[in-house]
Formats: structure tokens, sequence, C-alpha cells
């Protein structure tokens, strides 16, 4: 029966993202217009509080 519950409660913390806060998406895109034309730009990226993860195409 205590195997029963610890089991539980791992899997409801699990479950509920204690282990920390949980990754967010971000993207961005855009268009720029200058001397040389138009130029498209993108990005994407994930956040964590204050953990930022990201790339630029």
């Amino acid at each position: 029966m205590r195997r029963l519950a610890m089991i539980m409660v791992v899997g409801a913390l699990s479950g509920c993202g204690a282990d920390g806060a949980p990754m967010r998406p971000s993207a961005n895109v855009g268009l720029s217009v200058g001397s040389g034309g138009v130029s498209p730009s993108a990005s994407v990226g994930a956040t964590n509080g204050s953990v930022t993860f990201g790339m630029g195409f």
C-alpha cells in the first residue's frame, strides 16, 4: 500500500511540473526594408524563467 501511494505521489508531482517551471516556446517573424531591399527574419526559442534558448534565421 505504501509503495502504491509513493508511486501516485511521484506521478502527480511529475505531471504538474513540480520539478520547475515548464519551458515556454517563443517565435518572432519580421520583414526589414532598407537600401539593400527587403530581407525576412525569423527566430524561435524557449524560455524558463531566467534561462533563454534561441535561434535566429
